[in-house]
């Protein structure tokens, strides 16, 4: 309580430059979930994608983002070990806050997609233990993290993978792939209309005070997906279509009918990442925000408008910053795609998050998108990817949890030499 009181304003300074700092690198590193396959596919360039990415995602964190975040990250340590030395549990989120901020750079100059989510969850375990010892951390739960390891890339990938021949059946080995593509196209945007939707309202809405019941919001989200299914066959029917042309131009042709579905789904998951995944950044802030106001411990914390409008700021300062690092990995390293390809791999991302957050399924987002430009790449063989850069991915992946704990332990060691 003490050292609360005597160092209040600097522990508010750290809380709001290391909350920063953290949605920074979400910003950076998270972003390419959302925009790599837009940009991988020459739907926009790198330029239009950071700026789309930023106003959505600034959009999605100010406006939907809000609520009441989860103090002890999901239950993961026991935060009554806490309540009688409220300042320990501060001195842990600054420092969890800080070290997930350090590891998410470090994988962003790497241009490694790593889980925003996991640095956090390894950074709270590694100053659960650091506090308290190893009976602090509710290690169970750790099980479903490595669970999601394998879960997530592998539903990513074979969704994307039955996608992308689906669309090579049905229009692109056929005598008419541009009539096919006029054929089925609307269902496909059918299909991106009402899975993006669903993501949006239900990673969106939940965080303020508009409550959809569930057929509400598959209304909605059908309804948003037959208004892109009727402007889709709008525009492509303004397309000719030349049954004598080569094969290349008729298949240039079906690429360029599915560019405008990746710059809306591209720009609708923008806003639901920032709606959802700026809680990564601004819980542990709101947590820390909230202890030095009170003086003690509290499961749940509430978010203001001032601390979402820094998690916004932050993410865009990393998307403008390096958010291109990330997006070239997702879209240019792992395999060549196309707007057929990375819409495949867009939509099997979202119908598997959609898919397991109903079933209550272990997954990452990140993971998925992933898996999922993988599977895209199998189809065409396994010599359309590079592993090289793929075995980067995983082994990043693996160290991210254990990098975010110790990294977090010793500077909670630090913080707690100096200010005690």
């Amino acid at each position: 309580m003490k050292m609360i009181a005597e160092h209040q304003t600097l522990f508010y300074v750290l809380a709001l430059t290391f909350g920063l700092y953290m949605t920074w690198g979400i910003g950076a590193n998270d972003v390419a979930n959302a925009m790599g396959t837009t940009v991988g596919s020459g739907a926009i360039t790198v330029r239009q994608a950071v700026v789309l990415a930023a106003v959505m995602e600034f959009l999605g964190a100010y406006l939907a983002g809000g609520g009441v975040a989860d103090t002890i990250s999901h239950g993961l340590i026991d935060g009554e070990l806490f309540a009688p030395v409220p300042h320990l549990l501060l001195l842990g989120m600054l420092s969890a806050l800080l070290a997930a901020g350090i590891w998410l750079m470090v994988a962003t100059l790497r241009g490694w997609p790593v889980s925003a989510t996991h640095t956090i969850v390894g950074a709270v375990c590694g100053v659960g233990v650091a506090a308290h010892g190893v009976d602090a951390v509710q290690w169970y739960m750790m099980g479903e993290i490595v669970a999601s390891w394998f879960v997530s890339p592998v539903l990513g990938g074979s969704v994307s993978l039955l996608l992308t021949m689906s669309i090579r059946r049905l229009i692109f080995n056929t005598g008419d792939p541009v009539g096919q593509a006029r054929k089925w196209g609307p269902l496909y945007a059918f299909l991106v209309g009402w899975i993006v939707s669903l993501i949006a309202i239900s990673q969106g809405l939940k965080h303020v005070d508009i409550n959809l019941g569930k057929l509400d919001g598959q209304f909605l989200a059908v309804a948003i997906g037959v208004v892109l299914a009727v402007s889709a066959r709008l525009m492509m029917n303004r397309v000719g279509n030349d049954e004598g042309a080569d094969r290349a131009f008729q298949y240039a042709t079906v690429e360029r009918l599915f560019v405008p579905q990746m710059v809306f789904t591209g720009a609708a998951m923008a806003f639901a990442h920032g709606s959802n995944d700026v809680a990564n950044g601004i819980g542990p802030m709101a947590a820390a925000i909230q202890i030095i106001e009170t003086k003690a411990v509290s499961a749940t914390s509430p978010v203001t408008p001032f601390l979402l409008f820094i998690g916004g700021l932050g993410i865009v300062a990393g998307v403008t910053t390096y958010g291109y690092r990330v997006m070239a990995t997702l879209g240019y390293k792992i395999t060549q795609l196309t707007p057929t390809r990375a819409y495949c791999a867009t939509i099997a991302a979202s119908l598997v998050t959609v898919a397991a957050s109903g079933l209550g399924l272990p997954v990452s987002t990140t993971h998925i998108a992933v898996g999922a430009v993988i599977g895209v790449g199998i189809a065409r063989g396994i010599g359309a990817l590079d592993l090289r850069v793929i075995s980067g991915i995983v082994v990043s992946w693996f160290i991210t949890v254990p990098v975010g704990a110790l990294v977090a332990a010793g500077t909670f060691q630090i913080l707690r030499a100096i200010l005690s």
